[in-house]
């Protein structure tokens, strides 16, 4: 097994196509097409957890973050990104990070703390706009049905809760091929009128690739017509932050209580307690004052995140409680998750969940 291969199975889970436009996700350091003789999960790669990949003979390092996020003009080793970097180059050890590609996911970063405080009827915070795709193309009538189905198996006609979906218009194409053309039906020189049936159906980005092969592959004409375009629809599957229900209402105190022990936070810091029960809870991993609007509006009593500042906490305005439970704490279970993840796809070699606690925030 090669590093893209490993990446491959990392992208069927958190395609990153949609990761943040700010982000920096994907090989970091080192070839793809090297061979892997182990992998080491990460939060964060820091110069400690390279030095473990090297004692535990792993060659691929996992990592939620990404160590080079801004770009680098120059690599020295004067600062501890430029370190690691060397560190892993001279050890030839790759570097992939997945980062919001992952928070992004249905089953990904916010998923993962849904889970852990057990949390039903759970459903994306704020969907990532512009996801959805539209492929309309033409094709002889008789070959609409077997253009379809190749379709939907690349991944197309799929939205939400259903699949196989298309649209279909049957109308008369026309074409006339020059000397150097080779018509599938029809002859050179000749205009040349064909039953078609024009086929629309909707897929999510990152599968174009794959939907295009299958258009080219499985449509019996030599020159293809056809266009792609983005549409307005929402993907409610992909995007930040999450909500859930707990299974029973919960007094505030109590609540919190549960969310610090189940995240081991040294400390939460929380808005005005409302005197309400907490029912509905809203989450994001990672920092997350942006989506506090997003989940007012939801409805939610409670919105677990962290990174909050000072002014942040105003806008609770009664309208919710905030809690601000650590930024390596709502993230901590996703190595653990990943590892689990990969073990299941890969079996030739030991996947191992780096024991480095990289929290850089420390409590008196």
């Amino acid at each position: 097994m090669i590093v893209q291969d490993v990446i491959d199975h990392l992208h069927d889970l958190a395609p990153l196509n949609y990761a943040e436009d700010f982000d920096n996700v994907g090989l970091l350091v080192g070839d793809k097409n090297q061979k892997v003789n182990g992998i080491l999960v990460t939060l964060d790669t820091l110069e400690v957890v390279v030095d473990e990949a090297i004692e535990n003979k792993c060659n691929l390092i996992v990592s939620f973050h990404p160590i080079i996020f801004k770009g680098l003009k120059k690599i020295t080793g004067k600062s501890y990104v430029e370190r690691v970097v060397i560190k892993a180059i001279k050890h030839g050890i790759a570097i992939f990070s997945i980062h919001t590609a992952l928070d992004n996911a249905y089953e990904g970063v916010n998923s993962i703390i849904c889970d852990q405080l057990d949390l039903e009827n759970k459903k994306i915070l704020i969907p990532q706009p512009g996801n959805i795709k539209k492929l309309q193309t033409y094709v002889p009538k008789e070959n609409a049905a077997e253009l379809r189905n190749a379709l939907f198996k690349a991944g197309a006609g799929s939205l939400g809760n259903y699949e196989s979906c298309s649209f279909n218009v049957e109308g008369k194409g026309t074409y006339l091929g020059n000397d150097d053309s080779n018509p599938a039906i029809g002859e050179k020189g000749q205009l040349h009128t064909e039953s078609e049936t024009a086929i629309s159906v909707i897929f999510k980005k990152h599968l174009e690739t794959q939907v295009l092969k299958a258009l080219f592959t499985n449509h019996p004409y030599e020159e293809v017509a056809y266009e792609i375009v983005s549409l307005n629809n929402t993907d409610v599957n992909t995007g930040m932050g999450m909500t859930g229900e707990l299974r029973k209402p919960m007094e505030e105190k109590k609540c919190l209580e549960l969310v610090q022990k189940t995240f081991n936070s040294e400390c939460i810091r929380h808005s005005k307690l409302r005197s309400r029960p907490i029912k509905k809870v809203a989450v994001l991993g990672g920092s997350g004052s942006f989506a506090i609007n997003a989940a007012k509006a939801s409805g939610a009593d409670l919105f677990i995140t962290a990174d909050l500042k000072y002014h942040d906490f105003f806008t609770a305005e009664d309208d919710i409680v905030l809690a601000d439970i650590g930024h390596y704490e709502s993230e901590q279970f996703t190595k653990s998750f990943l590892v689990d993840y990969l073990s299941k796809k890969i079996t030739s070699f030991a996947i191992i969940l780096s024991k480095t606690n990289t929290n850089p925030v420390k409590y008196l």
